[in-house]
């Protein structure tokens, strides 16, 4: 009697988990409410900037521009209010998070196209309002840049609507994934939130200087931002046996009560301000330094700077993730927070030297790519520190300190970039970068017990 046949064993197909885990429903959704979360970002910032720059405002009004940007610094205030409390109307029909966030992208595009249709006068036609001469007197700036009051205010309210939106989604992905699926809807969230940068800043530079004028490129995106609610629609529901918290003093005192409690608390919500100042000066003028200061078109600007700063932020985001499991969360954060304030450096080399476009690539090339090391490590940095029953509302708190630096920094700029001139103020750049490396050295304990903490335990 033969012996019987070898069992043939099927090969498994080819990166099976990566199939598993992005083919499917949650990630398709998780990558279309990231790119809805990154969209309205650079229409407040560094496309709004430009368009400033273009319309011949001052360096000290646009500076006081990026205050615009406030809501995603104070989003904590009202994230425990939209994690308790329903929406009217379309709670029902699609739960808690997908009715805030249909909510909210109705908002946004309400408010882009608000913009578009008001847009920002001639210098000639400026808006006499009284008592507010005044203030302009008061801030320094001219008082024909009135005219820049009615889409300043509208910029305002997208910023808040934007981070509302941010607050929803980042709830949604923690209601929604199982923890095997977390890693992989982060990434995903950060690819659709890239693409949408790319598009409402460089994208959205080219078509306003060459085809639609900086008007029409908003309606653009007013639209584009309509569409995006389909995405909520598709989006599937969070699992049912999530309730809200009992009460708002629930959603609001347990969260701030746990992390205080914590040794060395302060000193991390200190570290997270200063870790990013650096980068946070070095990017507030960076679009009107480009264009004015270094004499490129917002045309170049739209296509090199948005577009390769997309691309090498991601590459290096992709990189420090992986680099930073073999370092340790604390020696990522060190040696990543150096990286970006040395960067800072290309940036002065474009102050000094003539333009070109090769060199303009190059240093937005290495500036961004440390950047996204850095912004993996303080991605990484933010989860560690989050309690995993208040996930929601202490991550808000969190990633709005690290908002402080980008939007307060900005009306120094303006100051500090007329007295020193564009190569000193990169090079002070650099200095601002060091007091958040030596915060992490000085609590290195710390970081360290958080990240051991949090970390993945053995199955």
């Amino acid at each position: 009697m033969s012996a019987p046949a070898p069992a043939v064993t099927q090969k498994p197909p080819p990166w099976p988990l990566l199939r598993q885990v992005f083919g499917n429903r949650r990630m398709a959704a998780l990558l279309l409410l990231g790119f809805s979360s990154g969209l309205p970002l650079a229409l407040t910032a560094g496309t709004l900037q430009a368009w400033l720059t273009v319309q011949g405002v001052s360096l000290k009004a646009i500076g006081f521009a990026t205050l615009i940007g406030q809501a995603y610094v104070f989003k904590f205030l009202w994230a425990p209010g939209m994690d308790r409390i329903h929406p009217p109307l379309l709670a029902r029909w699609l739960g808690r998070r997908r009715g805030w966030l249909l909510l909210m992208q109705a908002a946004l595009a309400a408010s882009l196209g608000a913009m578009a249709l008001v847009g920002i006068p001639a210098p000639g036609d400026a808006m006499a309002w009284p008592g507010l001469e005044h203030a302009a007197a008061a801030l320094g700036v001219a008082a024909s840049e009135m005219r820049l009051v009615p889409v300043g205010l509208l910029a305002v309210a997208v910023a808040f609507f934007s981070a509302s939106q941010d607050i929803v989604i980042d709830a949604y992905r923690t209601d929604l994934l199982p923890p095997e699926e977390r890693g992989a809807g982060a990434a995903v969230a950060v690819l659709g939130y890239r693409m949408a940068m790319l598009v409402s800043g460089g994208l959205g530079l080219w078509l306003a200087a060459e085809y639609l004028g900086w008007r029409g490129m908003y309606a653009l995106m007013a639209m584009l931002m309509a569409v995006l609610m389909l995405a909520t629609l598709f989006a599937p529901p969070t699992p049912g046996h999530i309730t809200p918290p009992r009460s708002l003093a629930a959603a609001v005192v347990e969260p701030a009560r746990e992390f205080f409690s914590r040794q060395g608390a302060v000193a991390l919500l200190v570290a997270i301000v200063l870790y990013k100042l650096g980068d946070a000066f070095a990017g507030a003028l960076s679009t009107t330094f480009l264009i004015r200061g270094a004499g490129y078109t917002p045309a170049e600007v739209g296509m090199v700077y948005k577009t390769m700063g997309l691309a090498t932020t991601i590459v290096g985001a992709l990189l420090g993730g992986a680099l930073l499991a073999r370092l340790g969360l604390w020696r990522a954060l060190v040696w990543f927070g150096i990286a970006q304030g040395l960067s800072n450096l290309a940036y002065w080399g474009l102050a000094v030297l003539p333009s070109n476009l090769l060199l303009m690539g190059a240093a937005v090339g290495v500036e961004n790519f440390t950047g996204g090391m850095g912004t993996a490590a303080f991605v990484a940095f933010l989860s560690a520190l989050c309690d995993t029953r208040f996930s929601a509302t202490q991550f808000a708190l969190l990633s709005a300190l690290s908002a402080v630096g980008r939007v307060y920094v900005g009306p120094a700029t303006g100051y500090l970039v007329e007295a020193w001139g564009w190569p000193h103020f990169y090079l002070f750049t650099v200095v601002a970068s060091a007091p958040g490396v030596l915060m992490l050295v000085w609590l290195r304990r710390v970081v360290e017990t958080q990240d051991r903490l949090h970390a993945p335990r053995p199955q």
